[in-house]
């Protein structure tokens, strides 16, 4: 159970009390928590992060990470405390600015006390020093995240709140920045990551791999899977790196498909316009180190060998939700609706079932082969699930491509189309929410009157009429 905004508020106030115990605090401490209606404690007032860099070293057999991340900062308001999202692990020395700092531990909360009080405005980096078992997070949903342990080594994964299992940070959707990782591993494993590789060296039976992520990107989406990969790295006709890891298990059922990522990212380009990163490829783990595909960062984490909608889906993530990422964890639908309706055009376009019928299979009650499935599309609208334990059910997935699709009738192919392209190119790189989407299509399609198709099939109750 997840503690109200005043007892968040409490707890650092006691957290701050006990700092000034040591010396006194002046000034305005940053908040725990940047009050999302699903994680109330993500994330972090008071500051934002401009680049991570990591450096870690885990062994597999005792199970241990040690790790230096060194976060570059700016205040955002006059700072004499800020909070850092940290589960688990043991923080043994924190700087700010190369100067010991005073620190806190309280739950998930790091709250660090500079050695003097931070202007608004003014850039600082603060430095932790830290080690232990990284946990793996059961979420809401039941699914599991953070720190994997697998067969030969672990995978991270950070979608919505596991990346604090690994790394202290702000860890919110709301707060990108670039990293830099390296990450000492024994000799014969591999370390991938996002973004490029930036080298590797072998010393003394481990061996240290490197990778950089210059384009701002959301800590849930990143990544480091830790095994015995085969590792390939190519480029697709127009020179866009593709950087690839797959478990030697999972090679021979992946090739084929993985062959096709050229040819999907080629017809993503055209329709949803340029490539938003540097890189691209996909990790291939085994079926058992995780139990869903994630759209982690240039490269997609895939449960095994991917089907092609599958691979269609996570692509297209990084348009929409990598690139075009939510301000809060209410906007998933924006990252799922948008994906799943990519499966349909694709299909449409590839000689399979057309975005209308999918859609009236949903509508009619006859898309899935069970009934309590079909009737699960209707359970809650796409932009107003419940609780987190939702955040992931049919409703953000399916009826939010029906959102699009019913849009898409409204404004016509044409219109809709440089919507896709419009709506990715502004909010490159950032960040975007469900009014900011509603507000740009109705900007987009001034003709129409769109109030309805808000009501009734983004935010209504129910199966709405069919008109």
């Amino acid at each position: 159970m997840r503690p109200s905004r005043p007892l968040a508020l409490s707890t650092a106030l006691v957290a701050l009390a006990a700092l000034g115990a040591c010396g006194g605090v002046q000034g305005t401490p940053g908040g725990s928590g940047v009050r999302d209606p699903y994680f109330p404690k993500a994330g972090n007032a008071g500051y934002d992060v401009g680049h991570y860099a990591l450096d870690l070293a885990y062994d597999p057999g005792p199970h241990r990470l040690t790790g230096t991340a060194t976060l570059t900062a700016r205040a955002t308001q006059d700072l004499s405390a800020f909070d850092l999202d940290l589960k688990g692990l043991t923080v043994t020395r924190v700087t700010v600015g190369g100067r010991a700092a005073r620190f806190h531990r309280a739950g998930q909360e790091l709250t660090v006390r500079p050695p003097e009080e931070l202007a608004e405005g003014t850039a600082f980096r603060v430095a932790v020093r830290y080690s232990g078992a990284p946990e793996t997070i059961t979420d809401p949903d039941g699914s599991e995240e953070g720190w994997l342990r697998t067969a030969d080594g672990a995978l991270a994964l950070g979608q919505p709140t596991g990346s604090m299992a690994w790394f202290p940070g702000n860890h919110h959707p709301s707060d990108k920045a670039s990293y830099d990782l390296s990450i000492t591993v024994p000799e014969g494993l591999a370390a991938v990551s996002n973004g490029e590789p930036a080298g590797r060296t072998t010393a003394k039976g481990r061996t240290t791999y490197r990778w950089r992520t210059a384009e701002p990107m959301a800590s849930y989406l990143a990544t480091v899977a830790i095994g015995k990969w085969e590792l390939r790295s190519t480029a697709t006709e127009d020179g866009l790196p593709v950087h690839s890891a797959v478990d030697p298990g999972q090679a021979a059922a992946s090739a084929a498909v993985l062959r096709r990522l050229p040819e999907v990212l080629d017809w993503a380009r055209d329709l949803f316009g340029p490539y938003p990163f540097s890189s691209a490829g996909a990790i291939v783990d085994r079926p058992e180190d995780a139990g869903y595909a994630l759209e982690t960062q240039n490269r997609p984490v895939f449960p095994g060998a991917p089907d092609l909608l599958i691979l269609v889906h996570e692509l297209a993530h990084q348009w929409y939700g990598d690139s075009v990422t939510p301000k809060t964890w209410r906007d998933m639908w924006l990252n799922e609706g948008f994906a799943t309706y990519a499966e349909w055009l694709w299909q449409e376009q590839h000689g399979g079932d057309s975005a209308q019928e999918t859609f009236d299979a949903l509508y009619e009650g006859r898309y899935y082969a069970g009934t309590a499935e079909n009737e699960a599309v209707w359970a809650f609208p796409p932009a107003d699930p419940p609780d987190a334990a939702h955040l992931s059910d049919a409703p953000v997935y399916q009826r939010g491509a029906m959102v699009l699709h019913k849009l898409r009738q409204r404004i016509g192919d044409t219109a809709f189309r440089s919507l896709l392209r419009g709506w990715a190119a502004g909010h490159r790189h950032g960040n975007a929410s469900t009014a900011d989407f509603t507000a740009y299509a109705e900007r987009h399609a001034p003709g129409e009157d769109l109030t309805s198709l808000w009501a009734d099939w983004l935010y209504g109750d129910g199966r709405p009429d069919r008109p």
